[in-house]
């Protein structure tokens, strides 16, 4: 997909960093736990969480239609590759070992692999499970909207069904660190969340935020408007701009984290490379496992989308994204975009 914009912000504490041009290759042109119907967050029973399939792919069933990506198998293994990328890290938020966290996980579409709750995020199982081995002392909570985690996780792990977009049922001044990611196209009040964020953590906790950019970008200018790219990048946030669920939270996250009262926020991008144009072995080998989860995610993150809100039938989602592979492995324009 597309990314910018990762910020950490403390409660009520919450620097930019500047990007670098990209160097240029010459040479290369299931649930721990279900729960028995009885507590606020697990009250409503399994058959409510029954996924509904749409034109060939699954999509979660709770509160459907919350998440635009589906929860199946294909989808699961491009977050694998997305969340295996050498980019990837836990957490950028400077948090100790002796804390209890969170982490919001809504099955919707890629995200990456961390801990800690937060809202409607879309990260495999083993970001939670990873996090939950390196804080052993850790309560770690993940939120879906699905539940297709395993039954075995490490005994500090549990699994809950919440929409991070509603109203929370975890007490206030709660966590010492929420993580979300990922939940860009998903919020229709973004300052609502970070408000209600803010409320759940206790004083001097942590907020760490992940998202991608939809934006595809050149620092060669060679990007061109009716490049295939372009136009998805335009249509992604022509759609979040019809649903009211704005595409462009890597781009607004800052402002809004500050407006809710966070303190000492810091915005950290990164440049994530499409394809192994670039002559930096680190850069190559990122742009390597990011056009593999491209290829891999694109029509899951297109399909629900594009047939849901601007009417496309099938046939022309599959042929768009038939020349979003072709575009995808263009080397020429030397795409890339920000996380």
């Amino acid at each position: 997909m597309a990314g910018s914009g990762s910020g950490s912000g403390s409660a009520p504490h919450a620097q930019a960093s500047g990007l670098v041009r990209i160097p240029v290759d010459p040479d290369c042109c299931g649930f721990s736990d279900y729960g028995d119907c009885a507590s606020d967050t697990t009250s409503l029973c399994l058959e409510l969480f029954e996924d509904h399939f749409e034109n060939g792919r699954r999509y979660h069933g709770y509160n459907n239609g919350a998440y635009w990506a589906p929860n199946d198998q294909q989808q699961n293994e491009q977050l694998v590759l997305a969340y295996k990328s050498p980019l990837v890290a836990l957490l950028l938020a400077p948090v100790d070992r002796d804390i209890e966290v969170s982490e919001e996980f809504s099955m919707l579409e890629p995200a990456l692999e961390w801990y800690v709750h937060a809202a409607l995020t879309y990260v495999p199982y083993n970001t939670l499970t990873d996090f939950a081995d390196e804080y052993p002392s850790a309560e770690v909570i993940g939120t879906d909207l699905s539940p297709i985690q395993p039954a075995f996780v490490p005994p500090n792990v549990r699994f809950e069904i919440e929409d991070a977009t509603l109203e929370w049922t975890f007490p206030q001044d709660h966590f010492d660190l929420i993580h979300v990611r990922t939940l860009y196209g998903s919020v229709g009040d973004w300052p609502a969340f970070y408000q209600r964020t803010l409320s759940h953590l206790k004083p001097g906790g942590w907020f760490d935020q992940l998202e991608m950019s939809v934006q595809f970008q050149s620092d060669e200018r060679n990007l061109k408007d009716h490049h295939i790219l372009s136009v998805w990048s335009k249509l992604f946030i022509r759609m979040g701009e019809m649903t009211g669920k704005t595409f462009r939270i890597a781009e607004l996250a800052k402002g809004y984290m500050e407006k809710a009262g966070f303190q000492n926020v810091t915005e950290v991008r990164f440049k994530l490379p499409v394809g192994t144009w670039s002559s930096d072995k680190h850069m190559k080998e990122l742009g390597e496992w990011n056009l593999l989860q491209c290829d891999q995610g694109i029509e899951g993150w297109a399909m629900a989308l594009l047939t849901r809100v601007l009417k496309w039938s099938v046939d022309e989602v599959k042929l768009f994204l038939a020349e979003m592979k072709i575009g995808l492995q263009d080397s020429k324009v030397r795409a890339y975009f920000n996380v």
